[in-house]
C-alpha cells in the first residue's frame, strides 16, 4: 500500500486580485491533510472515501432546466487528478494498472463542514502524488503542480490555483498566478509533455521566512463559504464596473508588493500594517461587486483580535469560513480566545506544514 499525503492551505492576503495573471497572494500550507493511499487490485478498481461517499450536488435553476455545479464535487477532481496523471504515464510509456484509491481529510470539521481550507486541491495534489508513485513516474514539485493546476482548472475553469501552490510547496508562499487564458489555448494545442516543459506567462512562486516572533492564529466562524460561487460573483462586477476593479488590482498589488519585502526584512509591523491595508482594499471591492467577502462574524472576530494587538483580516474568499490573525508571540491571547468563544468563534490550532520531500 502506497500512502502519501498533501496539505491545506490558507491565504493570508491578495485574494481576488490574484486571479489575474501575474499579481500576487501570500498563502501558508497548514498541517491537516488530505490523505491518498493506492494499492493493486485485480478485474475492477475502487475509489472510496470516508467523507465524500454522502457528498451532496450543488445546482441552480436557469429558467426549466436544473443545472448541476460539479465544481464542489470532490469526485470530479479525483478523477480529473486520475486522467492527466494516466496521460503523463502513458506519455513515459507506462502501463496502466488496476487499483484501489482510497481518500481520507481532516481538512474538514467533525461534522462534515468545511474549514476553507483548499480540499478539492489538496485532493488532486494527494491523487497526483500517490499515482505518481505507483506508476514509479517521475515527479519534481514543478512538475506536480503543473499536472495538478491543469487537473484542477479542467474541472473549476476559474481561480488562481494558488492552493495547488500552497499543496504543492508548502509553507508560507508569494504566489504569481499564471494566466488560465494561456493554459486553456495551450490544452487545446499543445502536448501535455510540451506544456510541462514550458514556461507559464506570470507564473511565479517564492517561499517565505517568516520573522521569528510572527504567529498565525485562525478562526473559524462555523459558516462554510462555496469560493467558486464567490470569485464567479466578483467576475460580474469586474464586469460591471471596470474603472474600479482596475483600481483594486492596482492597490492589491501594490499592498502585497511591500508585504513579501516585510518578509524579506522580517519585519512583523510592516507585515501587519499590510494586512490591514489588504483588508481595507477586500472592502471596496465588496461594496462595488456587492459580494458579501467580511461577514458580521467575521468582522467581529478581526475587530476583537485588533484588540488584542494582532493585525487581522478575512481569509480566501470570505463569505464565511476562516478570518486569520498576525499577532508577536510575546503578546497575551487568553482574552482573545475567550471572546472568541462566547461568540461561537473556534479557534483552529493548526501550525504551518513545510514539504521538505515529495
Amino acid at each position: 500500500m502506497i500512502t502519501v499525503k498533501a496539505p491545506g492551505k490558507l491565504y493570508i492576503a491578495g485574494e481576488y486580485a490574484v486571479v489575474e495573471s501575474g499579481y500576487p497572494a501570500i498563502i501558508v500550507a497548514l498541517n491537516q491533510f488530505v490523505s491518498a493511499s493506492i494499492e493493486k487490485t485485480k478485474n475492477i478498481g475502487r475509489i472510496v472515501s470516508e467523507q465524500y461517499h454522502e457528498n451532496s450536488i450543488i445546482w441552480r435553476r436557469e429558467g426549466s432546466k436544473m443545472v448541476f455545479d460539479n465544481r464542489d464535487n470532490p469526485f470530479h477532481y479525483i478523477l480529473s487528478a486520475i486522467a492527466i496523471t494516466e496521460e503523463y504515464a502513458n506519455n513515459l510509456h507506462k502501463d496502466l494498472g488496476l487499483y484501489n484509491l482510497y481518500i481520507n481529510s481532516d481538512l474538514d470539521s467533525a461534522d462534515g463542514k468545511k474549514y476553507g481550507l483548499g480540499s478539492s486541491a489538496a485532493v488532486t495534489v494527494a491523487t497526483i502524488k500517490a499515482l505518481a508513485k505507483f506508476y514509479h513516474l517521475p515527479l519534481t514539485k514543478d512538475i506536480l503542480f503543473k499536472l495538478s493546476a491543469i487537473a484542477h482548472f479542467d474541472v473549476q475553469g476559474n481561480g488562481s490555483l494558488g492552493d495547488i501552490a500552497a499543496s504543492v510547496y508548502g509553507g508560507w508562499i508569494a504566489y504569481h498566478s499564471f494566466n488560465r487564458d494561456w493554459l486553456a489555448v495551450q490544452r487545446r494545442q499543445t502536448t501535455l509533455m510540451d506544456l510541462l516543459e514550458k514556461k507559464w506567462p506570470g507564473l511565479d512562486i517564492e517561499l517565505l521566512t517568516p520573522p521569528a516572533g510572527l504567529k498565525l492564529m485562525i478562526g473559524w466562524t462555523g459558516s462554510p463559504a462555496s469560493t467558486s460561487h464567490l470569485v464567479d460573483k466578483v467576475a460580474m462586477g469586474k464586469v460591471k464596473d471596470h474603472r474600479e476593479y482596475q483600481v483594486f488590482l492596482k492597490e492589491s498589488k501594490a499592498c502585497l508588493k511591500e508585504m513579501i519585502k516585510g518578509f524579506h526584512d522580517q519585519s512583523i509591523t510592516v507585515i501587519q500594517n499590510q494586512l490591514r491595508i489588504n483588508r481595507k482594499v477586500l472592502k471596496k471591492l465588496s461594496d462595488f461587486s456587492n459580494v458579501l467577502i467580511e461577514t458580521p462574524t467575521l468582522k467581529e472576530m478581526i475587530n476583537d483580535a485588533e484588540t488584542a494587538g494582532g493585525a487581522a483580516k478575512s481569509s480566501g474568499a470570505g463569505g464565511g469560513d476562516c478570518g486569520i490573525v498576525l499577532i508577536d508571540q510575546n503578546r497575551p491571547t487568553e482574552t482573545l480566545l475567550t471572546t472568541w468563544q462566547k461568540k461561537g468563534i473556534k479557534q483552529l490550532n493548526f501550525n504551518v506544514h513545510n514539504v521538505t520531500e515529495l
